[in-house]
């Protein structure tokens, strides 16, 4: 019986020793992250993995005045500080900023693949229970400083997206899409929500987002899948990797577009008034593929999850094949990088950061946890042309910086939403920080 026990316990040392032995050897980045950026990325051969890479930056915070790094010409500050898990961001027209403090519901599924999930969020700093809570931010004097907080909503679950309507303010928790009263200079809503549409809710990608039309009639709601590529099956993806165009008025939705994998940001190109959005591509092919994007949102467009990436790029591992979609996936009109994890969008137009980045898109790299090196952790500038599209051979330019360190081991913070504040600064959310950081033009130079 001893010697059964002792074999037993070689071969279990055996088999950690060989996981060990590969997690420290994962696929390295064959190319630079801005290769794969822009309207035309360059792609390489994928690189198939039956365990993905993981390399996870350790969460330090902000210490002693540390900030992030903005090009020159710009300046950075907090906003607000000693939050929950800042997610998301909406501005009220009063000026007024409401902050979604949230956090992925707790994870379902147990076994080892659950048992990695939970050990990856926590170490990537959202393993912690989501306050559940919208926060009101004032700043009454203008010094870019919010010095008045309220707890605005509460009873949420995990909420994200928010958008006022006329009177009514919708929210977007990870599994309905409601709505309360709303008044603007209110620091408090105590009414109770009244359900629009239910989403569904469990697995991955829990956060949804909602923007309003600009004729306020419809509504869009962004839904990630549930899983990787589906390999749970499809049943439980069913109106998911997808945008939904919602009637608020007959409590009734549409699937807007299909083969999203996980579409968060969503805005409204202000010139010509089409929706964007950001959407975050699939793992597991290597440290190079396939590049997260940006791209305008067609009705009725495919964009491939899970058969097809970037315009019918075949993904072998999803069986069965339709190889009867492939010449309808859309291509996206612009790449990101590989696992660079886009959550927040935004146009400039409502900001006033100088001529340099005074027509375009600015998104909030969340930062990847699957690529060595990192790649992410960043709000970069999509610079954008007069015909409402990334101007043609232009990269992603760095807009704020310093999140990740320099040997890119640990994390300051990740960014996520952005947006205009009343002065035409911009303000980041940062989760893992707890900050929303405000960036602006010296006076001097207004």
């Amino acid at each position: 019986m001893r010697k059964h026990v002792i074999r037993f316990g070689l071969v279990l040392l055996v088999l950690i020793a060989g996981l060990a032995f590969y997690l420290t050897r994962p696929d390295r980045a064959q190319l630079s992250e801005n290769a794969v950026a822009g309207r035309t990325p360059q792609l390489t051969q994928v690189r198939d993995q039956w365990f993905p890479t993981v390399r996870v930056a350790d969460p330090i915070g902000w210490q002693n005045g540390q900030t992030p790094t903005t090009p020159a010409g710009l300046q950075v500050q907090p906003f607000a500080k000693g939050l929950d898990h800042p997610r998301w961001l909406y501005r009220l027209a009063n000026g007024d900023v409401l902050v979604a403090e949230s956090n992925s519901p707790p994870r379902e599924g147990g076994g080892i693949t659950g048992w990695f999930m939970r050990l990856f969020m926590d170490k990537a700093g959202a393993g912690t229970p989501s306050a559940n809570r919208i926060t009101l931010l004032r700043d009454a004097n203008g010094d870019g400083v919010a010095e008045a907080r309220s707890v605005f909503l509460t009873g949420l679950n995990s909420p994200s997206g928010m958008v006022v309507v006329g009177d009514q303010l919708y929210v977007a928790n990870t599994d309905a899409l409601v709505r309360y009263p709303f008044r603007l200079g209110q620091t408090r809503i105590t009414a109770q929500p009244e359900k629009i549409v239910d989403l569904p809710g469990g697995g991955n990608h829990w956060a949804r987002n909602v923007v309003a039309d600009p004729d306020g009639k419809s509504l869009y709601v962004s839904v990630g899948s549930a899983s990787n590529i589906a390999e749970n099956g499809l049943e439980i993806e069913k109106n998911r990797a997808a945008i939904w165009q919602v009637d608020p008025a007959k409590k009734t939705f549409r699937i807007y577009a299909t083969g999203l994998r996980n579409a968060n940001g969503m805005a409204f190109e202000p010139r010509t008034k089409d929706l964007w959005t950001v959407v975050n591509e699939r793992d597991m092919l290597g440290s190079d593929m396939p590049p997260d994007y940006l791209t305008k949102v067609e009705f009725g467009g495919n964009y491939g999850w899970p058969w097809h990436y970037w315009g019918g790029y075949i993904d072998d591992r999803v069986q069965p094949q339709r190889p009867d979609l492939r010449q309808y996936v859309a291509r996206p009109d612009y790449a990101l990088g590989a696992h660079v994890a886009p959550l927040g969008l935004a146009f400039t137009a409502d900001m006033r950061l100088g001529e340099r980045f005074g027509n375009g898109a600015v998104i909030g790299l969340h930062g990847s946890w699957n690529r060595v090196p990192p790649s992410g952790y960043k709000v970069v500038y999509v610079p954008f042309a007069a015909d409402g599209f990334p101007v043609a051979n232009a990269k992603p330019i760095d807009l704020l910086t310093g999140f990740l360190t320099a040997d890119g081991k640990d994390v300051h913070g990740r960014p996520v939403a952005v947006i205009a504040d009343r002065t035409g600064a911009m303000l980041v959310a940062d989760d893992v920080g707890n900050t929303i950081w405000r960036v602006s033009q010296p006076l001097a130079a207004r």
